[in-house]
Formats: C-alpha cells, sequence, structure tokens
C-alpha cells in the first residue's frame, strides 16, 4: 500500500513569511456558541506558507496561476539531497548530478530540492538558506524539469535585511518560470523522502483566477 507523506507547514498566525509580504491572521469569524456553525476568517497572501509560485509572479506579462497546465502541479518526482550545505550557500550544477541522471530520462518529473533548510523555520537562519544557481535552474530546464520544490523560503537568496528581492533580480526564478515552470516553495519534512527510490508530488493551489501564486497542501506518495 502506499504511503502518504504531507510536506506542507501549518497555517497560523504569525507564522513566517517572506519579507515584505503580508502577515497571516487566523482568527474565528463564526463560532457554534454564537453563531450555530464554526468559520475561520484567513487573512494571507497567496505567497504564504507552502505555496507555489506561477510565471506571473516575477514577469507581468509570463501566465498566471489559472493559465498553467495542471501537470505542473503533481506527478513523479525525484529528490535531489543537498542536505549539509551552509548558510547562503549556492547549489551548483555539480551538487545537482545525480538527481540531473534521473531526471534526463523523465522528462516533465518534478524536483524535489532537499536542503534541510525546514529544520531552520521559525528563526531569523531560515533567510539564510542555500540558494538555486542560474546554471543549476537552467540545467533543471534542460533536463525538463518544470516544477521544483523546495524546503526553503526562496530557490533564489532571500534579500538580507535592508535589501529587497529587487537587489537580488531573482535571477533562478526568471529561469524557471520564463520556461512556464513552477516553483513551490517552504516544504517541510523532506527527511521522509530524500531515500525513496519511487515518488509522486502533488502541490494543487486554489484557483485563484489571475493569480501570481496560491497555497498548496503539498503531499508525497510513496510507491
Amino acid at each position: 500500500m502506499a504511503a502518504w507523506l504531507d510536506l506542507s507547514v501549518p497555517v497560523v498566525t504569525g507564522m513566517p513569511v517572506y519579507p515584505g509580504d503580508p502577515a497571516v491572521e487566523v482568527s474565528p469569524a463564526l463560532t457554534v456558541a454564537r453563531d450555530g456553525v464554526n468559520v475561520l476568517r484567513l487573512h494571507l497572501g497567496s505567497q504564504s506558507g507552502t505555496h507555489v509560485d506561477a510565471p506571473y509572479h516575477v514577469d507581468d506579462g509570463w501566465p498566471r496561476l489559472d493559465e498553467l497546465p495542471l501537470e505542473r502541479f503533481g506527478g513523479p518526482a525525484v529528490v535531489a539531497d543537498v542536505r549539509g550545505l551552509p548558510a547562503r550557500a549556492p547549489i551548483t550544477p555539480g551538487l545537482l548530478a545525480p538527481a540531473l541522471d534521473r531526471l534526463r530520462p523523465r522528462p516533465g518529473s518534478l524536483l524535489v530540492l532537499a536542503t534541510g533548510w525546514s529544520a531552520h523555520w521559525g528563526t531569523d537562519d531560515y533567510l539564510a538558506h542555500p540558494w538555486l544557481t542560474p546554471e543549476s535552474a537552467e540545467a533543471l530546464v534542460a533536463a525538463g524539469v518544470r516544477t521544483v520544490a523546495v524546503d526553503a523560503l526562496s530557490v533564489d537568496p532571500t534579500p538580507e535585511p535592508g535589501d529587497t528581492a529587487a537587489d537580488f533580480g531573482l535571477p533562478a526564478h526568471r529561469v524557471l518560470c520564463g520556461a512556464g515552470g513552477v516553483i513551490a516553495e517552504n516544504l517541510t519534512n523532506l527527511e521522509q523522502v530524500v531515500d525513496l527510490p519511487d515518488l509522486e508530488l502533488f502541490l494543487f493551489p486554489l484557483r485563484l483566477p489571475g493569480s501570481d501564486g496560491a497555497p498548496v497542501r503539498a503531499v508525497a506518495r510513496a510507491l
């Protein structure tokens, strides 16, 4: 029997967000005691928690979330285990070589990028994650990858205090999204999947027309 594994962070008030993004607030809107039913009120950004980026996230002329084919959000996956890198280390094509060898015969597979950085979730160190070089992003696109999921805040370096995303230019985002791909960020518990030889990953987002992205319930299935 296949095992189902939850790779999503909980959506809660005050959870970490990308610098400058809307804060997350979850509170009761209706209660059984007062209104006869329980309903939550949610305030959050489209990039909150475990989420996907559509190409429109980084370029007004690129596809929006609802314009992407559903196969971008689920299917066979290959894990690249790059755990153990130091803070703000680049993830080079050489580090991805074993995963690339598995991906080339399987175009369209999703890549799961396991950095181990989810261990720092909720701390300042979470912003100092390893990042994907543009050359690595180009190698993934050449191997047929159109979906990359990572257990970190971004595939690009996260700005340090005083900097903005514009200062970095988001080059890995632009390579992947420029190929019509999507990026899933803030996954967790990837230690559950790094040793699995056969894996499916599902990242289906909320259906938000015209959106740059949306929260997802990231789930893996071990075959």
